[in-house]
């Protein structure tokens, strides 16, 4: 642990505490997953704030451990090449940029299929709109961590990649399309309760990101 680069161990520590925070905090009664994930903004639950804390809460294990190993496998290599600054201010924004799309989806969804609706049949009973309104929550670094992954894909697109069950290597770069397209798939034909437009909107906001870096750096590579 000591030999991680700075921001990389800090933000491993922050979703660790945050975790356990929360599986504590449920036994007095307190949702922190409510509280400080990110709720619909038309609900009345949403707060500004939300889009910087829903990353830092997760659902369960299986969750969080997944999310930190990326970022522990992923994170740690693009700060070592840009520098604490850099890759907070990239997590940080890939993350935002999640919320945000996922925002979207959300809204696109509530106006074309809820929104004359006083009321919302989930399956077991009727409840008001704006109680369902409420329950749609967003929790999770999946954003960022996606974010993460399309820069390392495009820093070391020929870097081999060992990914479950493919027996040879695949580069980096495919890895991540593979993934891309991934997750268009399941947000388009899905209703699985995952955030997957979340998902590639982490890597259409760390593209943009990148771009303008390089922009900005007169074309060449984004290496600091």
């Amino acid at each position: 642990m000591n030999n991680l680069p700075t921001v990389t161990k800090n933000l491993l520590i922050i979703n660790v505490l945050c975790f356990l925070g929360m599986i504590v905090a449920r036994r007095y009664g307190v949702d922190l997953e409510n509280m400080l994930g990110l709720h619909f903004f038309l609900a009345s639950d949403f707060n500004i704030g939300q889009l910087v804390s829903y990353m830092f809460m997760h659902a369960n294990f299986p969750h969080i451990f997944f999310n930190m190993f990326a970022v522990w496998m992923f994170g740690r290599v693009l700060e070592q090449v840009w520098g604490p600054k850099r890759f907070l201010t990239y997590y940080m924004v890939c993350g935002i940029g999640a919320g945000l799309v996922q925002e979207f989806v959300q809204f696109c969804e509530y106006f074309f299929v809820w929104s004359g609706y006083d009321s919302v049949n989930t399956g077991m009973n009727i409840i008001p709109m704006s109680e369902f309104l409420n329950q749609l929550t967003t929790v999770g670094a999946s954003g960022a961590v996606y974010g993460v992954l399309l820069a390392f894909g495009m820093l070391f697109p020929n870097s081999p990649m060992f990914v479950f069950p493919i027996p040879v290597p695949v580069k980096a770069k495919y890895f991540v399309i593979g993934y891309a397209v991934l997750e268009l798939l399941l947000g388009v034909g899905g209703s699985d309760g995952v955030a997957h437009f979340a998902h590639l909107g982490g890597m259409l906001f760390g593209l943009m990101l990148i771009i303008y870096w390089k922009k900005k750096n007169g074309g060449g590579q984004i290496y600091y």
